[in-house]
């Protein structure tokens, strides 16, 4: 998730504002995380998501995985005591946008809750952040399993996305696989913004693998 750091020193990641219960409404910026479906589906989301995201078929690519309240050094979660569940309109906005409805409920939970908005307005703003960012023409409908370096994934987005630079956003993988794209938007959503926490957790890899969409 969201600003998942190892911090070795003394006090650990909750004494760096890491994860941390925060009063809904104040951070910094937003992340929307778009995570690349196939990746997920190869791991635990096979079983936990048979006949929903991983359906066979289904043919997803990047899917909205979140959007998440940060501070400039760590993030908020969970921050509301009394949760305010969505309605059933919320769930179907957020359908919009999200693959599955237990990843709604569950974003909407840890990191919707610091948002300051109630659940329906929180799913409007994650489908806002997500038409706001164009997907690179290679990630539609990839038919075929490629390769490719994070900064050449960085580079496409950036060429895709006007306003956009490699500061503000992430290449994240796993296991040598596309994992996900990190993407900083102010706190407003009129546009993106720089985030160098979020940047410095690009991958590492030369090279990355690209599994076709099911």
């Amino acid at each position: 998730m969201a600003g998942a750091l190892l911090v070795g020193a003394a006090g650990g990641a909750a004494a760096q504002g890491y994860d941390q219960r925060g009063a809904p409404g104040e951070f910094d910026f937003y992340v929307l995380a778009l995570s690349w479906s196939p990746t997920y589906c190869e791991s635990d989301g096979a079983r936990r998501e048979a006949n929903g995201q991983c359906r066979p078929g289904r043919g997803l690519g990047f899917v909205v995985h979140g959007l998440w309240p940060q501070y400039t050094r760590g993030y908020p979660s969970n921050c509301s005591a009394v949760e305010r569940s969505p309605t059933r309109q919320a769930i179907e906005a957020a359908g919009e946008v999200y693959p599955s409805e237990g990843l709604a409920r569950y974003e909407w939970r840890k990191h919707g809750t610091c948002s300051g908005l109630d659940p329906m307005s929180y799913f409007r703003a994650a489908r806002a952040a997500r038409e706001a960012v164009t997907i690179p023409d290679a990630y539609k409908g990839l038919t075929g399993a490629t390769r490719a370096a994070p900064i050449e994934i960085a580079r496409q987005f950036v060429a895709a996305n006007r306003g956009l630079r490699p500061d503000m956003m992430s290449i994240n993988c796993v296991r040598g696989q596309l994992q996900e794209v990190r993407i900083c938007f102010s706190k407003d959503l009129r546009g993106f913004t720089p985030c160098p926490e979020v940047a410095r957790q690009n991958c590492r890899a030369g090279e990355i693998a690209i599994d076709a969409a099911r």
